[in-house]
């Protein structure tokens, strides 16, 4: 079996949660999702679970942070160029998300960074390795 990395993030209004993923282009796995959550499917070894909050307190014995008001992390998602860090940021902000920061553009990586609906904070980017200074 391969390394596999879930995110379990809290949401809100979990209908709504996945519907914005959905836009972004993601699939659910049915065999995890009923009414306290759903699993988002990135890729064959990313996933991100949208847990109600009182799924999600069961994983977990701290407050719930309030990613509106703060930042608990940033998940950051790789795309194959700067036309698809492009495409998925404006699939978000259609989608009800909002832009977290301006776009960066550091020559060798390009990013913009989007909140979802509960605030959780994607950073979309795209790397060329060739652009890369050397050590």
């Amino acid at each position: 079996m391969p390394e596999m990395i879930f995110i379990n993030v809290p949401v809100r209004d979990l209908p709504a949660a996945m519907a914005y993923y959905r836009a972004l282009g993601f699939a659910h796995n049915p065999q995890f999702t009923d009414e306290t959550a759903a699993c988002v499917v990135i890729s064959e070894t990313i996933f991100v679970m949208l847990l109600t909050h009182d799924k999600f307190r069961f994983f977990s014995p701290n407050p719930i942070s309030d990613t509106k008001s703060s930042t608990s992390a940033l998940y950051a998602l790789s795309r194959e160029s700067r036309a698809d860090v492009d495409k998925i940021a404006e699939a978000g902000l259609a989608a009800g998300g909002s832009e977290y920061r301006p776009v960066q553009d550091l020559g060798f990586m390009y990013s913009r960074a989007i909140a979802d609906l509960d605030g959780h904070v994607w950073e979309y980017m795209y790397m060329d390795m060739s652009q890369m200074g050397q050590g």
